[in-house]
């Protein structure tokens, strides 16, 4: 079901982060399993030329859209919350809060 790769504290605090950013976004639950189930979701995501993905290793990520027949665009920014902390990933999304900047 559920793969649980990221660590929970960290998806924890970037999706709080993201959040409280004001910025828009989707989360998905999981997107391994949008893969597999070849969610149409995924063709709209791929055709987003400024597209920022929050998940793991962005081959993996790149894989998961190809497997599911939607490639995703050169230009589509992967971050990794497997190897890097919350507040790297959030300094890499530009995230600004009241009070807090990363």
């Amino acid at each position: 079901m559920y793969a649980k790769v990221v660590p929970a504290a960290t998806k924890a605090e970037v999706l709080e982060r993201i959040g409280a950013s004001g910025v828009d976004f989707e989360a998905v639950p999981d997107l391994c399993e949008m893969s597999a189930r070849k969610d149409p979701a995924l063709a709209r995501y791929a055709g987003d030329e400024d597209i920022e993905i929050v998940a793991c290793f962005p081959r993996a990520v790149r894989w998961l859209f190809h497997s599911a027949g939607h490639d995703l665009a050169g230009s589509a920014k992967i971050h990794n919350m497997r190897e890097s902390s919350a507040d790297e990933v959030c300094a890499a999304l530009e995230l600004q809060e009241e009070g807090r900047t990363a």
